[in-house]
């Protein structure tokens, strides 16, 4: 019985190159596995190029329901921003990726699993801890921590001394790292390395420029039930037809763009230009309906927890007992956030047109303007007395 390898397989080059170099250096049996979460994918690549390296096994699955309901949702109702700006986009697939990939490795009875990730990134730590959770007892192979191929170089000669098709735009030229799903894309390197140089236009994918959006605006309502997004003005969707349709919404109108520089887990620093327009849509409207649906000490305790609770999803650690703690606090009241949220989309932004809901949290009679009985303005003083001796 022929030893087996499950590797993270795209169908491009790199991890073409990976699993020839699998197939010389381990002698081992390939499967080529790939996770659909709504990147653009071609099955038919997939297939052609795994099958000219003499693959047998070619596994596609289709996760973008799953990724979306048990990944994408649950990371919105905890408001998730890396360093303030990051909707974690890459960071969150990763844990699917890894726990789907070891569950083929058990069904194929495979020793060891294999990625793509760059010696220098955060998607190693993601994969191999997620690796670890599921299947602790099966080797991971790490090709760029090993092998002696250095440059793009040397892949390229590689890929030509073994036949792989080389795309045109590769030669020579590194492309940019792209990595993209349903929740954003991403993308890194070349000229946007220098964080002096402003990034350029054709790099965007997913997002026409604020400029180039049309000049009148568009409307969205968001129905929530238990926090979560169930539907696009009244009309009820799957999770992933929700963020499919915000995504193409929100692109058009120019909105869900970030570039920032930001501190990589491993400690090197790195420039990245994000587009999340659907979600963007989604951590604004969440935000808004809980507004109408929580009271103030859940609301606070969230955002306190917020920035911890990011940077476990950005290091990997999705599946800690510390995260899933996290998480129960997130959850604290979700129960009470119903209702829907009204957006106006325009050349870049995002305002908040009306909050429905049957909460009672929040109350006209107290807050109104006009005479009312029902709050008790004596108290405010002893309130106040009581604050000025604290601040002493």
């Amino acid at each position: 019985m022929s030893k087996k390898i499950v590797l993270a397989y795209s169908g491009g080059l790199d991890t073409s190159i990976i699993l020839k170099w699998l197939q010389e250096n381990y002698k081992a049996e390939v499967i080529a596995y790939t996770s659909d979460i709504g990147q653009e994918l071609d099955k038919n690549k997939i297939i052609r190029n795994a099958k000219k390296l003499g693959v047998k096994k070619i596994i596609i699955n289709d996760l973008k329901n799953t990724f979306v309901k048990d990944y994408v949702f649950p990371m919105i109702r905890g408001h998730a921003l890396y360093e303030g700006v990051y909707l974690l986009g890459t960071s969150i697939a990763r844990p699917l990726i890894a726990k789907d990939q070891i569950k083929v490795a058990k069904k194929y009875k495979a020793y060891a699993v294999s990625h793509g990730s760059t010696g220098k990134g955060n998607d190693q730590v993601r994969f191999e801890l997620g690796y670890h959770y599921f299947g602790p007892k099966i080797k991971v192979i790490a090709p760029w921590r090993i092998w002696k191929l250095k440059s793009r170089t040397d892949l390229i000669s590689y890929a030509k001394k073994h036949g792989i098709p080389i795309p045109k735009d590769k030669k020579g030229a590194p492309p940019f790292s792209v990595d993209d799903n349903l929740f954003h894309t991403s993308t890194e390197g070349k000229v946007l390395e220098n964080p002096k140089n402003s990034a350029p236009e054709f790099i965007f994918q997913r997002t026409i420029s604020p400029e180039k959006a049309p000049n009148k605006p568009t409307y969205v309502t968001i129905n929530f039930k238990n926090s979560d997004p169930i539907g696009l003005n009244g009309k009820k969707l799957s999770p992933y037809k929700i963020l499919e349709k915000l995504n193409q919404l929100a692109g058009k109108n120019g909105i869900g763009r970030v570039d920032l520089v930001e501190n990589r887990f491993i400690g090197i620093k790195s420039r990245g230009v994000y587009e999340t327009p659907g979600g963007t849509l989604l951590l604004n409207a969440h935000r808004a309906i809980e507004s109408v649906t929580l009271d103030k000490e859940t609301m606070h305790k969230k955002d306190a927890i917020m920035s911890r609770y990011a940077e476990l999803i950005y290091n990997g650690y999705w599946y800690s007992k510390e995260r899933l703690k996290l998480q129960k606090i997130v959850d604290l009241k979700r129960n009470k956030v119903n209702g829907s949220v009204k957006l106006k989309l325009y050349k870049g932004n995002i305002t908040i047109q009306s909050r429905v809901t049957n909460s009672s949290a929040y109350s006209m009679k107290k807050v109104s303007f006009e005479e009312n009985k029902t709050f008790n303005k004596s108290n405010v003083e002893r309130f106040i007395n009581f604050h000025k001796n604290k601040l002493r």
